[in-house]
Order: structure tokens, then C-alpha cells, then sequence
């Protein structure tokens, strides 16, 4: 069974995969969208989400917990597309695709995510992955605002864009190595500690020593395909057997 992606999503939050394709020269590669999800909008009204929310009595004297899943169970839009090492896939609000359009997407990725075909395949660094989702944000920024000529730029919700919430994650698909899943056990184990001695955030000061340990098992979870064995050497039984399970998978990274 090849690796998938499955994807399901509700409103207009979309997901751009892309993937490195060969070129008219064997050295030459770019990056072109195999696979793209649709916004859901009511009707049809850019303004209008389709969208999910939990509310208590103090807000809706009459919301019924049923309601969310109802639109969960017949609204949602499911997908699966097959996942390749190298895969790039972009999740972004509506704030990029309604300021960006999907060419230009592709060409910021493009401009940072350049690859030899005939080089053997190394995982991207997530500093750069977090540059380009920086990139694409600023460029939807841009839109909003005119030109050095006065002018606004064209934008698929309309000539100058909609200034709006604007959230750009950028990953990879990787092989699911040992290594990865003892670098992400790891982690969670330092995100589940840090959580509880700031009870669940609220002392973020008291863990700073702590968050750079997490940045630094992060960077070295995003990089290379061989990692040295590392981590605490006690871990739970639960998180051991998850590891074994997932020694064969595809991970985005």
C-alpha cells in the first residue's frame, strides 16, 4: 500500500500539495501542485464559511452539541491523495487563498525549495520550511496594500485583497525512521512536562530553558535521515509501543 495523505476539512481553510517534478533537463526539478481542496462557503458567499463552533448557554440558551457533528458527518469534505518523499504540502487559512493565487504559491515554494533530481534526497530544514510559510504571509500582506505606483494588486477574492487572519504552515513528507520516532517521543514528552509545571501555559517564564530544549529536538527531528539515539531512556511503555508502530510510516515534517 503506497503512503497517503487523507485529508478532511471543514470551511475554507485549504491544503496545496506539492510535488518536485523533472523538467526537459535530467538536472532540473520544480515543484507544480498535484492536489488542491476546495473552500466551503454557503451559497456560495465569500463571507460565508461554512464552519463549526461550541457554545454554552451563556451565548445560545438553545445550542444543541448535536448541531457541530451534524455538519462534521455531512459537510466535511474527505480526501486521499498519494504521498511521495519530498512532498510539499501547504495548509493556509483563508487569508492566503483568498489573497495568493495557487501560481503564486508555487513560485515562493519554488524559490526557496530548490532541489537536484539527480542528488540523493535529504530533508529540508525546518528553519527554511518556517521561512517559506513567512514568505507566503508577507506576499498576502502585500496584497492588501498599494504599490509603489498607488495601485493594488490583483487577488482571487478581488483587486486588492482582503486584509484578514493569515496562518501559512509548510511541511515535508519524510520516511518515518527510528531515529524520528524517538526525536518525536522526545518531544512530546517535553511539551507534556513544560505543560505541567506552567499549568498548561500560564508561566511561560518559568520554562524558557525548557522551550529551548524543545526548538533544539525539533531542529534535529527535521533534519538528516540518521539521528543519534536520544531521549529519556525511561519512557513509558505506551510511547515505546507507539514508536514500534510507527517505524515504516511516511511523516510530514
Amino acid at each position: 500500500l503506497h503512503p497517503m495523505i487523507a485529508v478532511l476539512s471543514i470551511g475554507d481553510c485549504e491544503i496545496l500539495v506539492l510535488r518536485h517534478l523533472q523538467g526537459q533537463s535530467a538536472r532540473e526539478s520544480s515543484l507544480e501542485a498535484i492536489f488542491h481542496t476546495e473552500m466551503q462557503r454557503i451559497d456560495g458567499n465569500a463571507q460565508c464559511p461554512l464552519q463549526i463552533c461550541r457554545l454554552d448557554e451563556r451565548v445560545d440558551a438553545d445550542f444543541d452539541e448535536r448541531m457541530p457533528l451534524e455538519v462534521i458527518e455531512r459537510g466535511a469534505a474527505v480526501h486521499c491523495v498519494s504521498a511521495y518523499e519530498g512532498d510539499i504540502v501547504v495548509m493556509g487559512s483563508d487569508g492566503v487563498f483568498d489573497n495568493l493565487f495557487l501560481d503564486e504559491i508555487v513560485d515562493i515554494c519554488n524559490e526557496f525549495l530548490v532541489r537536484d533530481p539527480a542528488s540523493k534526497f535529504v530533508p529540508t530544514e525546518q528553519a527554511l520550511l518556517q521561512e517559506v510559510a513567512h514568505r507566503i504571509v508577507e506576499a498576502c500582506h502585500a496584497k492588501t496594500r498599494p504599490n509603489q505606483f498607488g495601485q493594488y494588486l490583483d487577488a482571487p477574492i478581488g483587486k486588492g485583497g482582503k486584509r484578514d487572519d493569515t496562518c501559512c504552515v509548510v511541511a515535508e513528507v519524510v520516511e518515518w525512521t527510528q531515529a524520528r520516532s524517538e526525536a518525536w517521543a522526545r518531544i512530546r514528552r517535553q511539551r507534556r512536562w513544560r505543560n505541567i509545571f506552567t499549568c498548561g501555559g500560564s508561566f511561560e517564564a518559568c520554562c524558557e530553558d525548557d522551550e529551548e530544549g524543545i526548538e533544539e529536538s525539533a531542529r534535529s527531528f527535521g533534519t538528516g535521515r540518521e539521528n543519534t539515539r536520544g531521549g529519556d531512556p525511561e519512557g513509558s511503555e505506551e510511547e515505546e509501543e507507539e514508536e514500534d508502530s510507527d517505524e515504516r510510516r511516511c511523516v510530514i515534517s
